[in-house]
């Protein structure tokens, strides 16, 4: 073969250990690279995902809690919240010991947790109190402008949001009850305190006049003025009571009840555990959807809105609750057309 033919050959075969050469050098990085990728996306399924940390706080007992905390679980479940899973919930209860609930509000702080979700007013404002910069949810708050947590109900601004229980048309809602159930009524005691919102009793005034009933306020800023509210109207004459009253008589439900059956006043409250207490009547907000629904903001704070951004929201379920133990103590009958719009009835 001549000279330059091999010459050719050569730089032939010489050019293909180059290229062969580049080849692998390219599928050495490749592989490289790939790898690399993979251990990364190894490293990061490897990372545990934050689990989200909430704090219910609440001035009551767990027991007297249970249908309301019942409503919230199940809301978060209907979001995908499975709790010990995706998320952790702290319940702080201070047993209906007011002084307890503002130590509980700053032990969920130290806990650091994403949300803290307020059971009333005074778990509201302990929270508040403790905090301005971890979001809180109002599962209820009476009157959350009044109280000072939002700046308006359309707009909260600060570090509050959540659902309120403010219905100034409760208190008529109420009267026309007592009215329909004692056809003769003309004269009611009304228990409240100086925190009720000026607009339900206007309306509650607007609907004594309609009705031509004398309304008589019985103020009450202790339990023991319970006792006094109750002999008050009977030496008024008042043919029955109706109670704005919240709070501050939680915790002696079964008091004021057995107070009512004494006195043989037919009493209608706005909570129903005041009936499952033994109280005659309720007529109120179903309190249980609104612990429903503060499961909406906790998800969506999660999520990364701000409460600030988030309008307070107002009821929109109303429940009528009758027992008929109550009303035989006392000598009642209650008419058919006003217990066939009980939503509930106790035998």
């Amino acid at each position: 073969m001549k000279r330059k033919s091999w010459l050719r050959v050569l730089n032939s075969c010489s050019d293909n250990f180059k290229s062969q050469i580049q080849n692998r050098k390219w599928s050495g990085i490749v592989a490289i690279a790939v790898s690399f990728a993979m251990c990364g996306a190894v490293v990061e399924a490897q990372q545990p995902t934050k689990v989200p940390r909430i704090g219910y706080l609440s001035v009551a007992s767990l027991s007297g809690m249970a249908d309301r905390i019942e409503a919230f679980r199940q809301g978060l479940r209907e979001l995908g919240y499975v709790g010990g899973k995706n998320i952790v919930s702290e319940w702080r209860y201070a047993e209906e010991k007011p002084d307890r609930v503002s130590e509980l509000a700053a032990e969920l702080v130290r806990l650091k947790v994403d949300v803290i979700v307020s059971g009333g007013n005074s778990a509201t404002q302990a929270a508040k109190k403790a905090t301005n910069t971890i979001p809180i949810v109002m599962s209820q708050s009476s009157d959350p402008v009044a109280s000072g947590f939002v700046a308006s109900l359309a707009q909260p601004r600060g570090n509050i949001t959540g659902l309120a229980t403010l219905a100034p048309e409760i208190g008529g809602k109420q009267l026309e009850l007592l009215k329909e159930t004692l056809s003769r009524l003309s004269r009611v005691a009304v228990l409240s305190t100086p925190t009720i919102s000026s607009q339900i009793v206007k309306e509650l005034g607007l609907a004594a006049a309609a009705l031509k009933v004398k309304l008589e306020f019985q103020e009450v800023l202790s339990p023991k003025d319970i006792d006094t509210a109750f002999r008050a109207a009977s030496q008024g004459r008042a043919a029955a009571v109706l109670s704005l009253l919240s709070g501050v008589a939680n915790p002696y439900r079964t008091q004021t009840a057995k107070l009512a059956v004494k006195s043989r006043l037919p009493a209608i409250y706005r909570n129903r555990e005041d009936v499952e207490a033994g109280g005659l009547m309720s007529y109120g907000v179903t309190v249980t959807d609104l612990d429903r629904r503060a499961a909406t903001y906790v998800d969506k704070i999660l999520k990364g809105r701000k409460p600030a951004d988030l309008p307070v929201e107002q009821p929109t379920k109303f429940e009528l609750i009758i027992n008929l133990n109550a009303a035989k103590q006392i000598g009642l009958t209650i008419p058919p057309n006003v217990l066939v719009r009980a939503d509930k009835v106790i035998k």
